[in-house]
């Protein structure tokens, strides 16, 4: 039995935890919210340490030192636009280790022990598809593999097969628990976390970092009640409680159902895009041109996207704003919840570059605005203002809402060429006699924007 004082000790982490949570949900209080709870985790494992005396002390130092070094590296040499990647690898690696620790425990799960041994097979199975699955987003958010669906004959089959067969594997570890059936059950949740993820198209990728996470939030809270540990069954709960959440709300914001994103491309949907670059003319126009558009506007919306992240660019941009708002222009930035590579991307991005939060608009709140603007600069964005989410049935984006930027009065692009979005579609608005596109890494693009902006 667990001594008083370290289950009181186990409680301040989990409020830790569950404060910690709240504060993630404002760009003002995320920082705080993240010390919060990385001081809960610390806690949590000085008590581990001081309470239950584990054996084979040496290897487990040398495991937190490796991962701990291992940790502080990556966090601090990971670029922003490659942050989605490093979610994706240390949600694989959480789930990874809850199916391990649930197959270490399934020696002393004894025969009658039924809830014991659902927890189990549930955390095997879930944990290894989490681990797998996130593996493969990885390699698609990284440009390992291809960021497109990917599907074969047979693949239903195979997927129905998958988790057929984990189902029968988990019964018969609950009415016989045996390692080597458990080990079985492992590979076959390795595959099933494959299968589930290789038809996702690029753009729906994030989507499903969420939903694993989830997962691995859900094997973590049943490792907790396996090992009879009530903060592990806290934590967990709460880290699969909020994914759930988060994978609903961006599929809302995407318009489209979890169901549609995870099997669309199976039953022959609409998640495959064109992926060409195409050869239509477009109006494009020099620094200075759009600077006029610019310096001379009374209302000008910016519209934020990964290609701000990938040029590193926030910084100028911010000096653009300031000098625009100097002269008496009233600037906005217009905030899609799924801009950039995850939720929040370039809210974090924006504040990194002292943005004041108050010029962060959500897309329900800016939209109405759109039809009184006279300027939109979209910089490195496509797919959250592409017309096709409202106008193409058959785009990969319909029914997604997005920006109004086309009922701006002018529209201008900061692309690096005609390339189209993550979708793969084209977006006809860059094709409308209202817009213009400055050619160019946004970077250097804003850079003589604002030098060009001093001048006019």
């Amino acid at each position: 039995m667990i001594a008083t004082w370290a289950q009181i000790g186990y409680l301040v982490s989990a409020v830790c935890f569950i404060v910690a949570l709240k504060a993630l949900s404002s760009p003002r209080t995320a920082r705080t919210g993240n010390l919060l709870g990385a001081a809960g985790a610390v806690l949590a494992v000085l008590i581990t340490f001081i309470a239950y005396k584990p054996h084979h002390l040496v290897p487990i130092l040398i495991a937190l030192v490796i991962g701990a070094v291992g940790g502080v590296i990556g966090s601090r040499r990971v670029q922003m636009t490659h942050m989605p990647q490093l979610v994706a690898l240390f949600n694989g690696v959480g789930g990874g280790a809850a199916a391990l620790v649930a197959l270490m425990e399934l020696g002393e799960v004894q025969s009658g022990e039924t809830v014991a041994a659902i927890a189990t097979a549930f955390t095997i199975v879930v944990g290894a598809i989490s681990f797998s699955g996130s593996i493969v987003t990885f390699a698609k958010l990284q440009e390992l593999m291809t960021t497109r669906p990917v599907t074969f004959p047979g693949l239903p089959v195979l997927f129905v097969a998958g988790i057929l067969g984990a189902i029968a594997l988990s019964g018969w570890l609950v009415s016989d628990p045996r390692v080597w059936v458990g080990v079985l059950l492992c590979l076959v949740g390795l595959a099933v976390g494959v299968m589930l993820v290789l038809p996702v198209g690029g753009a729906d990728v994030p989507i499903v970092i969420s939903l694993l996470n989830a997962f691995t939030g859900l094997t973590v809270a049943a490792g907790g009640y396996v090992l009879g540990n009530t903060l592990l069954l806290v934590a967990g709960t709460l880290v699969g409680a909020a994914g759930t959440l988060l994978t609903k709300l961006m599929a809302d914001a995407m318009g489209r159902s979890v169901f549609n994103i995870l099997f669309g491309a199976v039953r022959g949907g609409s998640t495959l895009g064109a992926g060409t670059v195409s050869d239509r003319p477009v109006i494009s126009g020099g620094a200075q041109d759009v600077a006029i558009l610019l310096a001379y506007a009374q209302r000008v919306i910016i519209v934020p996207g990964y290609g701000l992240a990938v040029a590193q660019a926030q910084h100028t941009l911010r000096e653009l704003v300031e000098v625009l708002q100097g002269r008496g222009v009233k600037v906005d930035y217009a905030i899609h919840p799924v801009a950039g590579r995850m939720p929040g991307h370039m809210n974090v991005l924006l504040a990194e570059a002292q943005v004041p939060y108050d010029q962060l608009r959500e897309m329900d709140e800016i939209n109405p605005d759109f039809k009184a603007t006279d300027v939109v600069l979209v910089v490195g964005a496509n797919d959250v203002v592409n017309p096709a989410a409202r106008n193409t049935p058959s785009a990969p984006i319909y029914g997604m809402p997005i920006l109004n930027a086309d009922e701006a009065q002018r529209v201008i692009f900061l692309k690096r060429s005609m390339r189209p979005g993550f979708a793969g579609i084209e977006n006809e608005l860059l094709y409308d006699p209202r817009t213009t596109l400055l050619f160019g890494d946004a970077k250097d693009s804003l850079t003589k924007l604002l030098a060009a902006v001093k001048t006019v």
